[in-house]
């Protein structure tokens, strides 16, 4: 897919529509709309609301918690009124705050949904690992001083990696029905100052990857050893593990789903990584249960792998 193309603006889009959404998270509660705060979900609906001239509601791929941003949130929605792709994209961008953007929009089949299609879900978590404050990226990262050792925070993650009980990094308040969870791959690795913890799993639980970056930063000091995060998992008790890394540092940077449905491939953000040159899709997924089962070929269900995310 190129970096700049056309938008038509001949062919009204009509039915159920996909879009892929951009924003910082700075300033809202979230991504779930909620009546006493501002939320991106409530942002996206008021905008949409203006451009169909009626309301809109929209089913995204997961839910983000306060202050974490996303580069590649898909989410779906009915589209009341028949409008050019041109029409939706810049229509409601011209109606969003400057911290949440409309990349795209397609015409999707009516069985598509957002969450519920989605194979997987992937974030990044960027360190600044310096000695002085960030300034120009200080919304976008978490700043740690003490020197750290990525590498030894790579091998220590590599313990969480396939299905396991996560329990030792749920948040206190998670509302999921099974701490059971399956990580695909998470990699630690130094581009100059910036430490980045890359992750992707089946779905998440609440602040799960923020807790999982608050215990390898330990790691990384050289607080603790590498057989830390194993030991945490094994214990299956959040009380017992580590702090919650802050959430400005957390990007949802990926929705993945089967090519079948024809969402567009973009370069992973957040643009602070776009050096890195990677695109959406270009992994395999492992053959693990969910995958298989909404791809249309079931497997047998183990461990509650099937379980949907909460905010990570």
């Amino acid at each position: 897919m190129s970096l700049f193309r056309l938008l038509d603006d001949r062919h009204p889009l009509r039915g159920r529509l996909a879009m892929g959404v951009e924003y910082d998270g700075s300033a809202y509660c979230g991504w779930q709309r909620l009546k006493h705060a501002a939320s991106v979900q409530g942002e996206l609906e008021r905008a949409l609301c203006r451009v169909a001239s009626q309301p809109v509601t929209v089913h995204a791929s997961g839910r983000t918690d306060s202050g974490v941003h996303a580069t590649r949130q898909v989410v779906h929605f009915d589209a009341p009124a028949p409008r050019s792709e041109k029409a939706w994209v810049f229509g409601v961008n011209a109606n969003l705050a400057r911290d949440v953007a409309v990349r795209w929009v397609r015409e999707v089949p009516d069985d598509f949904h957002a969450r519920f299609k989605a194979l997987a879900r992937r974030y990044r978590y960027l360190i600044l690992n310096q000695m002085s404050r960030p300034v120009l990226e200080r919304a976008n990262v978490t700043w740690c001083r003490d020197p750290l050792d990525a590498d030894a925070m790579h091998r220590a993650a590599q313990a969480l990696v396939g299905e396991h009980d996560f329990s030792s990094f749920r948040a206190a308040g998670c509302q999921s029905k099974t701490p059971w969870r399956h990580l695909h791959f998470i990699e630690v690795r130094r581009h100059g100052p910036l430490v980045v913890v890359d992750v992707q799993g089946n779905a998440f639980l609440h602040h799960m990857v923020r807790n999982i970056v608050g215990a390898l930063v330990s790691v990384g000091r050289g607080e603790q050893g590498e057989g830390y995060l194993a030991e945490l998992l094994a214990l299956k008790d959040r009380t017992l593990s580590d702090v919650t890394a802050p959430a400005c540092g957390l990007h949802f940077v990926d929705s993945l789903y089967d090519g079948a449905w024809g969402l567009p491939q973009e370069p992973l953000g957040p643009n602070l990584l776009a050096f890195l040159g990677e695109w959406t899709g270009e992994r395999e997924l492992p053959d693990c249960p969910m995958v298989e089962f909404r791809r249309g070929r079931p497997l047998a269900v183990g461990n509650g792998a099937m379980d949907e995310e909460d905010d990570a």
